[in-house]
């Protein structure tokens, strides 16, 4: 209650208060001199005023015990409760939010211009596994700008996608430089362990692609890139890594803009059936590329775009078969300049 509304109060009980007790004076005055000639009067008036004189009398103290103190009837109210509650059995407080893990990023390299990084993050199991991050070159030139950021799967156990592919870096770069694409903070984490191609199993049930939480608040907290989610985030794999992208992409467009896989070998029927499961609201996106000697490859992806389009998915699934060079190295490369290229043009811009 404001402090105002208390002073008004404590000046009406002293108002009220005052007047009561003269009135009660006046007529117990009354009351003594009827009884000196013996006349008949009554004392009850006495007593009723009186009594309301004194009860003015206690509220004109609480009120200036209120207004001195600074307290107000709301807090007093609010403190009584809490002492009324003491007095129960408590009940079972609910167990404290995980304190956010600091990781700590150490440089590792500078391939194709740009800067390497690795740490340790928490896997989905709450192991630490380890972590690359490679910057562009233009993270450094731009240090205001906020980067859209690329997850790169790795098809071997234990082992990160750029030791797997050292190129992928310079694909990045290279679509950048021909303008194809905009630069992109590539994120590689460590494949878990216990099976020599860990994208087998993702490919078998993809449905139990989760959303890494404890490694998109890592990038988010130590680099400068766009919040994660599909407006900022998408994903790769190449080769044993592209079931392991075509399923992050296909399960959760909610946490992927849009993916691409390069030159993989998929289950169409598995992934066809966990697109149907996807969360509603926003259709997949996915590229699947293959160079055009790769005559599996292209096979294998035709599968999955007609199990999909059978199983009545929402997916937007698109095909690239045009790639063709003088080595496989180099058709790599340029799969790789594609995928980038598709990324680009899937994400919105900032």
């Amino acid at each position: 209650m404001p402090r105002s509304l208390l002073v008004l109060l404590l000046l009406v009980a002293v108002v009220a208060g005052s007047w009561l007790a003269r009135s009660a004076m006046s007529r117990w005055r009354d009351l003594r001199a009827a009884q000196t000639y013996e006349l008949a009067a009554e004392a009850r008036p006495v007593l009723v005023r009186a009594g309301a004189a004194v009860l003015c009398l206690m509220c004109v103290s609480a009120l200036g015990v209120a207004v001195l103190a600074g307290l107000r009837p709301g807090r007093v109210t609010v403190r009584q409760a809490v002492a009324a509650v003491g007095t129960e059995r408590p009940a079972a407080a609910a167990p404290p939010a995980p304190a956010p893990v600091e990781v700590l990023f150490s440089n590792v390299g500078r391939p194709a211009g740009g800067e390497l990084l690795q740490g340790e993050v928490p896997g989905p199991d709450g192991r630490p596994r380890a972590v690359r991050v490679w910057l562009p070159a233009e993270y450094r030139q731009e240090p205001a700008a906020r980067f859209p950021v690329v997850v790169v799967h790795s098809g071997t156990a234990g082992r990160t996608a750029d030791q797997d592919l050292p190129d992928v870096f310079d694909g990045a770069a290279s679509a950048v430089e021909l303008g194809r694409a905009r630069p992109f903070v590539l994120v590689a984490p460590e494949a878990p362990s216990g099976t020599g191609h860990p994208c087998d199993l993702v490919t078998a049930v993809p449905q139990a692609v989760a959303d890494d939480q404890a490694l998109r608040a890592a990038v988010g907290a130590v680099f400068r890139t766009r919040p994660a989610g599909p407006d900022g985030w998408a994903v790769l794999g190449v080769d044993d890594g592209a079931p392991c992208a075509a399923a992050a992409g296909l399960t959760r467009p909610d946490l992927y803009g849009a993916a691409a896989a390069v030159s993989g070998r998929y289950d169409g029927r598995a992934l066809a059936a966990a697109a149907g499961e996807a969360p509603a609201g926003t259709a997949p996106r996915l590229l699947l590329a293959a160079a055009k000697r790769d005559t599996d490859g292209l096979a294998s992806a035709r599968e999955v775009q007609a199990a999909l389009r059978d199983a009545g998915a929402r997916a937007e699934v698109r095909i690239s078969d045009l790639v063709q060079d003088y080595s496989a190295d180099r058709e790599q490369l340029r799969l790789v300049r594609v995928a980038m290229q598709y990324l680009t043009e899937q994400l919105p811009k900032p």
